[in-house]
């Protein structure tokens, strides 16, 4: 199993590209069919749903509620583990920390100058490496 946090611009990316094959898309893919179990807290969800939300996007309720839904399904809630790190932007501290509370957890993110240079931060092509890894470690040991 594989456990991340995904930061919303990731989410916010997959939702908005054309391209079935960009790194955003796959890895919300990957949550929705089990091979990435997101974590989360309730902060977590609610930045989600406000950032999707916003009028500027065009995202339909249906749609938002749906992802949301998904996250909650799929997904772990999780609690969080205080990191004494500096955050240029405090409202990211929550994924982070979420992301600390399960071993070998990731933090899937487009903007990781806003995160801790530590390797549980990746980007969503290195979650996709990650997760090649896996599956081949996998089938290594069936």
């Amino acid at each position: 199993m594989i456990y991340a946090v995904i930061d919303t611009n990731v989410l916010v990316s997959a939702l908005l590209t054309h391209n079935q094959q960009s790194p955003t898309f796959l890895v919300v893919e990957a949550m929705i069919s089990g091979r990435i179990i997101p974590l989360y807290d309730e902060e977590i969800l609610n930045e989600y749903a406000d950032v999707l939300h916003r009028p500027k996007f065009g995202f339909s309720n249906k749609t938002v509620d749906n992802y949301l839904s998904a996250f909650k399904k799929r997904g772990e809630e999780s609690q969080r583990i205080h990191s004494t790190e500096h955050f240029p932007d405090p409202k990211d501290i929550v994924f982070y920390e979420v992301a600390l509370s399960k071993d070998d957890a990731y933090l899937v993110t487009g903007n990781t100058k806003h995160f801790p240079h530590t390797p549980i931060v990746v980007t969503p092509a290195e979650m996709l490496e990650i997760l090649l890894r896996h599956n081949e470690e996998d089938s290594e040991h069936t």
